[in-house]
């Protein structure tokens, strides 16, 4: 008997060392325990090695809060998403990662992308998942580790620990959502539990302006075809002989960029491309920012240009008087090169007689989710 007991403090003791090592959460722990108990652990602490065990206690776990839950109560079903949330933020915590299914991919076909990509200093807004008001709360990135991402909050706020917050995050053209839980607050700096699920919602929205930008555009897929002649080397292996007319860099054909809208080009050419194809897409800018006055010559001002070059993807084509009209969205750009062209799309209204107001509403929109771009052919 005083063997069992000595065994059972010993259990007891390694349990909350390694839970103190992992940095779990009173919440953690006693969750955790649940889930070595649902495994029927002889020894419990064996639920920080075993990732099957692991899984195993907490289908249990989950199960059996789903056989208490009223059926339809709203409420019920909240609490057991908000489980299962904790259950995958624990798993992750323990360095088991996020459970995959047979084919590679997320249990719950989530992205590859993760909150650990998103870099230090960039603005987030957070908001109370049981908040009768969606307020969101902006904040800035401090500290972005492999454990936790920090944020520092534009004003002070009530937290309830292991509460589940919903985060947004701009990304370039995208806007990126997730759920995520409070591990600490300071009363400035906010330590959020990272996210592998996050959701992709709709497209930030982007003011149409009309263009007429000198461009090119030329087909860029993967992998193309090519015939090749082989000759004989000084050593008699066969060398490949690459021809101008067999193999080449890829073609350009002249374009006309008639519509931008962020990082979607509507682009006028000879170019027959079918939708999904990948292009590569060279151009020129005008406005403020994009070009500066170097000198005079006989004929007026001389000015220097910049321009544009990036991958796009087609989303549309139409045919229009003898050529076509291709929606392009561009998808190797940063948050800084949108910004960019958002920037020459201001200086072509103003360029245009565009009012304050309008620029105005053009900067409220960058921030607005809404209907798709040109990119997305509409």
């Amino acid at each position: 008997m005083r063997r069992v007991k000595k065994e059972r403090v010993s259990t007891k003791k390694s349990f909350i060392e390694y839970a103190r090592q992992r940095g779990l959460s009173n919440r953690e722990c006693q969750l955790l325990t649940f889930v070595a108990n649902k495994a029927a652990l002889k020894r419990p602490e064996s639920i920080f090695a075993m990732v099957a065990a692991f899984d195993t206690g907490a289908a249990g776990v989950v199960e059996e809060a789903a056989r208490g839950a009223s059926p339809g109560d709203a409420q019920t079903a909240e609490e057991s998403e908000r489980l299962k949330t904790e259950i995958t933020f624990l798993r992750e915590k323990l360095g088991f990662g996020k459970k995959r299914s047979s084919s590679g991919k997320s249990s719950t076909g989530l992205s590859k992308v993760t909150t650990r990509q998103i870099p230090v200093g960039k603005k987030l807004y957070v908001t109370r998942r049981k908040a009768r008001a969606n307020v969101d709360i902006e904040s800035t990135v401090v500290r972005n580790s492999d454990t936790e991402l920090a944020v520092v909050l534009s004003q002070a706020v009530k937290i309830v620990f292991g509460e589940m917050w919903c985060v947004r995050y701009y990304s370039g053209a995208s806007v990126w959502e997730f759920d995520t839980a409070v591990l600490s607050y300071d009363g400035d700096t906010l330590v959020l539990n990272h996210s592998d699920s996050v959701r992709f919602v709709n497209r930030r929205r982007f003011l149409r302006v009309s263009v007429s930008l000198r461009a090119f555009v030329a087909r860029f897929p993967f992998m193309s075809p090519f015939d090749e002649a082989v000759g004989g080397g000084r050593d008699g292996t066969d060398l490949p002989e690459a021809s101008g007319e067999t193999w080449a860099p890829p073609r350009f054909v002249p374009a006309v960029v008639t519509e931008m809208a962020g990082p979607g080009l509507r682009i006028e050419s000879a170019l027959e491309v079918g939708v999904g194809e990948r292009v590569l897409v060279v151009f020129g800018l005008q406005g403020e920012g994009s070009e500066e006055t170097t000198g005079f010559n006989g004929d007026g001002r001389v000015t220097r240009g910049k321009m544009a070059e990036d991958i796009g993807e087609v989303r549309h084509v139409k045919a229009i008087e003898g050529v076509f009209s291709i929606a392009v969205e561009l998808t190797g750009l940063s948050d800084s090169d949108v910004d960019e062209l958002i920037q020459v799309a201001n200086a072509v209204l103003v360029r245009a007689g565009a009012t304050d107001r309008d620029a105005a509403a053009l900067a409220s929109e960058q921030q607005l989710s809404a209907e798709p771009s040109v990119a997305q052919g509409v």
